[in-house]
């Protein structure tokens, strides 16, 4: 959306409260210049579309697929499995289920901090770096020799990705404005269930070099997929960017124009902030931090439980083998990545993620009641459509509805930080549920599954948004009850639309409420 020209001058309160200011344009007098001042409506449209169109081909596509080889590469020990990892490394179930475990203990302890690492060392030299260590440690997970080596492995893997996804997201969303973010974090998201498409049918490819160089073909897996994220990361030192007000590929009108259409959408991500301890306290202490993470974590255990055993499960249905067990899990994936994108889409253009994100619960539950209470293999095999349909996109559209919902850049990626690092835990849950004295059922693995979307459901989605729904009507009352008639002349240019509202004016009556950085209404 082009950014917004004042035709009238706007009154609002100054920092004098004794003073009131007639500016013709408030964002330019707040530090944020119009470089097209003079330009018409469908001219300044026109310049927005191009705009959006460049920041679009630069970010999102490079980083999509660096969440692509990040989820592959931390999901293609499923794969391992049934092409004979466990039995060549004897290893116990259980000891195969303690390397899924590990991971998610390092990755999850170290996502709160990364995000304060990223904004400090800048994304063009964090992310390049971090990749091309977990692709040091894929490859290394090639050359194992027993448990405690694959355990060992499998610990620095997950400390070495714990930046990157939620690095990416509160990345793009100091990119974008609110109504346009979730459909990118659905692009970028959807390729973690591309990943799981695309895991199987390269798996299946690599497993048949069992034998070359003396190498098992589980061991090549590893290696080859290893060496692909250390080329991808060093070319990232030229295809990541930083933020706006640093992005090298953009001139320096364009930048402004970046900086002003953030500003207009009322978002921090405009300013320059430095970390203070204050964001972090201030995240502990807001209430969506802690609702967030429920919502997080039943989708994030599902999603876990789902992408580490599919190729298991389906593996089960009717004694498929390995090679088809590969190839029968890419259609779920390949359904759960264009359902990912669809409710971006959607969530974006309504702006009601949390009735999104209890809709497609519906389908993860509806589809893991049939993986535990159907007999024939058809149906469950079903199942495992619906129950990908209805974990994957819940993913995207939580961290937007987070996101768009957190204001200033650094309270934003502490609490992303933890909102992800506590999902992430229940990875640890989700790496233990599915045990081989279950086969072929599966029974208690599924329970548990629908036990989290359960949770998301209701114990999240459902709380946060009734929640959220009385957080408008305060601000609602609030602004009618106001008696300065200062405020209430600024409050007119700030309650329009949900879409658009006035940077400066919210910010001038918000700090007059006590309420510094809130926007006057929040996404439900």
């Amino acid at each position: 959306m082009a950014s917004e020209s004042f035709e009238k001058p706007t009154v609002f309160q100054s920092e004098d409260p004794e003073k009131v200011l007639d500016l013709k344009d408030p964002l330019a007098a707040a530090g944020f210049e119009d470089p097209d001042a003079g330009k018409s409506a469908e001219e300044r449209a026109e310049i927005d579309r191009k705009l959006l169109w460049q920041l679009d081909m630069r970010l999102v596509p490079w980083l999509s697929l660096l969440y692509l080889v990040s989820f592959l590469d931390r999901t293609n020990i499923g794969n391992a499995k049934i092409v004979g990892l466990q039995k060549d490394l004897n290893m116990t179930s259980a000891q195969y289920n303690a390397t899924l475990t590990i991971f998610f203990v390092s990755y999850s302890v170290f996502e709160p901090l990364t995000n304060v690492l990223l904004k400090k060392l800048r994304p063009s030299i964090f992310i390049p770096c971090i990749m091309m260590a977990w692709g040091i440690c894929m490859i290394c997970m090639g050359f194992v020799k027993n448990y405690h080596g694959l355990m060992a492995v499998r610990w620095f893997l997950g400390l070495s990705e714990a930046g990157l996804f939620p690095g990416v997201g509160y990345f793009l969303s100091c990119w974008y404005k609110r109504s346009e973010f979730g459909v990118r974090m659905a692009i970028f998201f959807s390729a973690a269930a591309l990943a799981g498409s695309f895991g199987g049918l390269l798996a299946a490819a690599i497993a048949k070099m069992h034998g070359v160089g003396g190498m098992k073909g589980w061991a090549w897996i590893f290696i080859l997929e290893g060496l692909l994220t250390v080329i991808i990361g060093v070319a990232s030192f030229w295809c990541v960017y930083d933020f706006p007000d640093q992005a090298r590929f953009l001139s320096e009108i364009d930048r402004k124009r970046v900086l002003r259409r953030l500003a207009m959408d009322q978002q921090s991500s405009a300013e320059h902030e430095e970390f203070k301890m204050d964001y972090f306290w201030s995240s502990l202490k807001d209430w969506k931090t802690y609702t967030g993470a429920m919502i997080y974590m039943g989708a994030d255990g599902s999603l876990y439980a789902f992408s580490l055993f599919v190729p298991t499960i389906i593996s089960q249905l009717v004694s498929y083998s390995s090679i088809r067990a590969q190839l029968l899990s890419v259609p779920p994936y390949a359904a759960a990545a264009v359902m990912t994108v669809t409710v971006g889409f959607i969530a974006d253009r309504t702006r009601q993620r949390g009735l999104c994100n209890m809709s497609v619960s519906i389908l993860g539950i509806v589809g893991f009641s049939m993986l535990l209470g159907c007999e024939s293999a058809g149906a469950r095999y079903a199942g495992t459509f619906l129950g990908a349909m209805g974990i994957y996109p819940a993913i995207a559209n939580t961290i937007s509805w987070t996101s768009n919902n957190t204001e200033g850049v650094y309270k934003r990626g502490v609490s992303l930080g933890f909102i992800i690092g506590w999902g992430n835990l229940n990875g640890i849950v989700s790496s233990n549920i599915y045990r081989d004295a279950d086969k072929p059922k599966f029974y208690p693995g599924h329970s548990v599954v629908l036990g989290y979307l359960v949770l998301f459901q209701f114990g999240g989605s459902v709380l946060q948004y009734i929640l959220l729904r009385r957080e408008n009507s305060k601000r609602r009352r609030g602004s009618e009850t106001s008696g300065s008639k200062a405020w209430t002349r600024a409050r007119s240019s700030c309650w329009v639309t949900r879409d658009r509202i006035s940077f400066t004016h919210c910010e001038q009556r918000n700090n007059r409420m006590g309420r510094k950085g809130e926007r006057s209404h929040i996404e439900i």
